[in-house]
């Protein structure tokens, strides 16, 4: 509670920074609405309301305020019944971002029922936060897109002509007339910059919606919670050394941060390891798409030789000599049998709960105009026009989950990796990946399926168009010969676009939030 309460008050301050004294009051009138979230809904909720005869409300004003008054009793009814036990956490946090705006409103409301006269004489009643630094830009809270320099990145002028820089002034000016266009509805943005391929299939980015959990597979807190168990559990592998956390971290966001994983008895895998954050909403995993299920996902990693290097029979005879197991499969699953479709089935359930949480662009999305930085703001309209972004990088989980050949596939050489060919067999899948998810993507490098490249780096070569791979002689008629998307062209953005761009990426970044593995059973 006393963490709650600091939190409160670090709101109150920024409101204060951030709006002056209007954002104070806001501040105020919030608190107490906030606080409601951590008690039940029958307490009495403060408000305005509570100071009605010192304040002086007229009959009319009494009537209005009970009614704000009731509405609000009735929106954290709502809450509670949405937060019950069995519900997924994306569908609470959902709700609770629902009854979050709700508040906004009702706060608004108080606002609109008080005269300027009675709002001060509120303010003093309400005892307001000290404000701290309230014309102190040092003490402005900076947002995550912002940054105090930006590197120059290296681009190929020779292929095309260079967006010429502008002037800080026209930087700025561009930067307020974006953030105006942006606030509004996403059927209101400038018209996205699509190739004609892409329009049909074409989903504007966004909040994620809640996950589906697949009706074989249903969501249950037992069966989650024996997921996480499983999920950090190296017994599960071969070597009782590996567990799916080695390769998809939290502390890591998801990842390992390495350029290719390692497998079992350390050796060298082929790919780089993708988050799974947000990982419910995939269509197929792995970067050739090779399944089609978070289920079928885990179940090739326990069966691969080069992975965990487990299988059906091990993963029982490993389960069954440890009693702390059978009572959760017995909660999770109804008797405490653990087959390996069931182990799958608890992992992918947990995965599913792994989502997104609080970042700049969705706050953005919900209300909060200064959320974004102006080169971020910027960046947003970058990365939906000129940069050409959007094509493959859309929808609310940034990706179109389609595979396409970014000209890495190394064909012929050291690296080579022909992606979802080995999959499908087909001569267009030749160096084909899938799209990978942009959100927390300042955390989860190095990037693509090989893991050679940094962010700075990867800006640069879509800049350049990315690389364009040339046959030899011998592979002239190569059936084989992978062909590059022709959604990647030359861009020419200047250094400017380029720092805006990674700041509107940095915008995606989560808050941090620790997971912590549980004690071994």
């Amino acid at each position: 509670m006393k963490q709650f309460s600091i939190r409160r008050g670090r709101f109150a301050r920024r409101c204060a920074t951030l709006f002056g004294a209007a954002g104070l009051l806001a501040a105020l009138l919030c608190r107490p609405l906030l606080a409601q979230t951590q008690t039940s809904p029958a307490a009495a909720p403060a408000g305005v309301w509570d100071y009605a005869e010192r304040l002086g409300f007229s009959p009319e004003q009494k009537q209005a305020a009970l009614r704000l008054r009731a509405d609000l009793v009735a929106a954290r009814g709502h809450l509670e019944q949405a937060t019950v036990t069995n519900t997924p956490p994306d569908v609470q946090r959902l709700a609770r971002l629902d009854y979050a705006r709700q508040v906004r409103a009702l706060r608004a409301g108080q606002l609109a029922l008080l005269t300027a006269e009675q709002q001060q004489k509120y303010g003093e009643l309400r005892h307001p936060v000290r404000t701290l630094g309230t014309n102190d830009p040092a003490e402005k809270p900076r947002l995550s897109g912002e940054s105090e320099e930006s590197a120059p990145v290296e681009v190929n002028s020779a292929r095309v002509k260079i967006r010429p820089m502008l002037g800080d002034a026209e930087y700025q000016r561009q930067a307020v007339e974006l953030r105006a266009v942006y606030a509004g509805p996403s059927s209101q943005w400038p018209a996205a910059n699509l190739d004609d391929e892409v329009k049909p299939r074409f989903v504007e980015i966004g909040l994620l919606p809640p996950v589906n959990y697949p009706t074989n597979n249903s969501y249950s807190d037992a069966k989650a919670d024996l997921g996480k168990r499983l999920y950090f559990d190296p017994r599960l592998s071969g070597s009782g050394q590996i567990a799916c956390a080695s390769c998809h971290d939290p502390d890591l966001a998801w990842t390992d941060g390495r350029t290719v994983s390692f497998g079992h008895a350390r050796k060298v895998l082929k790919r780089n390891a993708p988050m799974i954050l947000n990982s419910g909403h995939l269509l197929t995993p792995f970067w050739d798409g090779r399944v089609d299920s978070l289920e079928e996902q885990a179940r090739a990693v326990l069966n691969n030789e080069d992975e965990m290097r487990s299988g059906a029979a091990l993963v029982r005879e490993r389960l069954l000599a440890i009693p702390g197991y059978a009572s959760r499969f017995t909660d999770a699953f109804g008797d405490p049998e653990p087959t390996i479709g069931r182990v799958v089935q608890a992992i992918a359930t947990f995965e599913r709960t792994i989502n997104s949480r609080a970042n700049d662009f969705d706050n953005f999305l919900l209300g909060d105009t200064n959320a974004l930085s102006d080169s971020a703001v910027r960046g947003l309209h970058l990365f939906r026009t000129t940069a050409r972004c959007i094509n493959c990088h859309n929808g609310p989980n940034f990706t179109d989950a389609r595979f396409h050949n970014e000209g890495l596939s190394y064909y012929g050489r050291k690296y080579e990796d022909l992606g979802r060919y080995v999959v499908t067999h087909a001569p267009e899948d030749v160096g084909r990946f899938k799209t990978p998810s942009l959100r927390n993507v300042a955390h989860t490098g190095p990037y693509m399926h090989n893991g050679l490249f940094e962010l700075d780096g990867v800006l640069a070569m879509y800049n350049a168009g990315m690389p364009t791979l040339r046959p030899t002689p011998k592979q002239k008629n190569d059936p084989l010969f992978p062909k590059k998307s022709a959604l990647l062209k030359p861009l020419g953005l200047n250094q400017q676009d380029l720092a805006d761009l990674k700041a509107f990426l940095e915008s995606l970044t989560e808050k941090k939030f620790t997971v912590r593995p549980p004690d071994p059973v």
